[in-house]
């Protein structure tokens, strides 16, 4: 894993957050604090957590298992059919002519240093690709300096306890975009996201058996649930079958044959 200096030197695009926090510093809090009194806490969406997709009679299963916050568990959709975890299985199972086992591990409100915990402390089963979606949390709790290698911890540990080989991680989402956050505090969040998104990126293009997702392109009508910060029904429609896009095509880069 390369090595993350923030102690050494600042991009210029951390320098103008910098001055931006020194600056807008006391107007950020105050819209942050209201944002998070005002916002609608909308609950996970209901139903299993794990299942199979695609017909069980033509393969072996392969093995997915989900792990992450809010966004995976389905926040902003009444139904995990309608979320993350159950489309994605369903889209590959489709990619790839193959049943797809599939498992949920997710709790609204984590971090990633927090989602490694919730992994440590769940039942886990054996999987072949894991796929994770964090990175909210670490926004708003201002973790740069420490996300990607919370992330890469997390993918260590999920892939330990799993026995996964290979892994999709999803991007940060285009939070520049949120109806939910008031000016300037909507622009100060889709930076910082954007920073930590090109860190994450850079990371996993030095690891060869992940593969990024960006959540950048989701955004459209519906794409944003009725709290104005979780996908809506339109991208979760979008994000998994992205996820499913990039979990076929890191599978066949590896030679792994549907």
């Amino acid at each position: 894993m390369p090595r993350h200096d923030h102690d050494v030197g600042l991009a210029p695009e951390e320098v103008s957050l910098v001055a931006a926090k020194v600056v807008l510093g006391p107007l950020l809090l105050v819209q942050g604090r209201r944002v998070r009194r005002e916002t609608p806490r909308l609950p996970e969406a209901e139903g299993p957590r794990h299942g199979v997709e695609g017909s069980e009679a033509t393969a072996a299963p392969l093995r997915l298992l989900v792990v992450g916050d809010s966004s995976a568990a389905g926040v902003g959709v009444a139904r995990q059919e309608s979320a993350l975890a159950q489309p994605m299985a369903r889209a590959l199972a489709r990619s790839l002519g193959r049943p797809v086992s599939w498992r949920l591990v997710a709790r609204s409100g984590v971090c990633a240093e927090e989602a490694i915990a919730m992994v440590r402390a769940s039942e886990v089963d054996r999987a072949d690709v894991i796929a994770t979606a964090v990175g909210m949390n670490d926004v708003t709790g201002q973790r740069a300096p420490r996300f990607v290698r919370d992330v890469a911890e997390l993918c260590r540990v999920v892939c330990e306890r799993s026995g996964a080989r290979f892994g999709v991680v999803a991007g940060l989402p285009p939070l520049h975009l949120l109806p939910a956050a008031p000016q300037p505090l909507r622009w100060y969040l889709g930076r910082y996201a954007r920073q930590l998104d090109d860190e994450l990126q850079a990371w996993i293009a030095t690891t060869p058996n992940l593969g990024y997702c960006s959540l950048q392109g989701i955004a459209g009508p519906g794409s944003i649930a009725t709290d104005g910060f979780h996908p809506g029904p339109a991208g979760y429609v979008r994000w998994s079958a992205l996820m499913a896009e990039r979990a076929a095509e890191l599978l066949e880069r590896a030679g792994r044959p549907a």
